[in-house]
């Protein structure tokens, strides 16, 4: 026996078995009242909206674990950093140490990077100081919105 599901988004004929219910589980001659029918599309309704939650509730702790594993990475690699420029530090001492007292080295290797902190910290507060330039592709987006809302408001 075959026939059609009213409420079949193509329309198409479904087979029913010899109870009279369809592949998808309803009845062939389905006689649900509005109610009923409004209440099983709110149902799905709630299932879809949940299984789409999980499945961004999934992927958003995807992207979290890929994105942590990359910023341990790079703190990693900034300690690694530091240890190598104190080294490099240790052996530009030992090498001043060479012609002058070890205390007179440490000092001026010291003072070098007194002087590359000043520089850094002069150019990071002139940075600090410049306005910041105004979001100009966000201002041009919110411009247009009101230019729309404004024509659907007058028609």
């Amino acid at each position: 026996m075959s026939g059609t599901d009213p409420f079949s988004p193509s329309g198409t004929y479904r087979t029913t078995d010899a109870s009279g219910t369809t592949a998808g589980g309803h009845r062939a001659e389905d006689n649900r009242s509005l109610g009923e029918i409004v209440g099983a599309i709110a149902g799905d309704l709630t299932t879809l909206v949940r299984a789409e939650l999980d499945l961004a509730k999934t992927e958003l702790k995807r992207e979290a674990t890929h994105a942590g594993k990359g910023a341990g990475l790079l703190g990693g690699a900034g300690v690694t950093g530091l240890l190598a420029l104190v080294f490099v530090s240790l052996a530009l001492m030992f090498l001043l140490d060479n012609w002058m007292p070890i205390g007179l080295a440490a000092l001026i290797v010291a003072a070098i990077w007194g002087i590359v902190a000043a520089v850094l910290a002069a150019r990071g507060k002139k940075e600090l100081k410049q306005p910041m330039p105004p979001l100009e592709a966000t201002q041009r987006t919110l411009k247009e919105d009101v230019q729309w809302a404004k024509a659907q408001k007058g028609s």
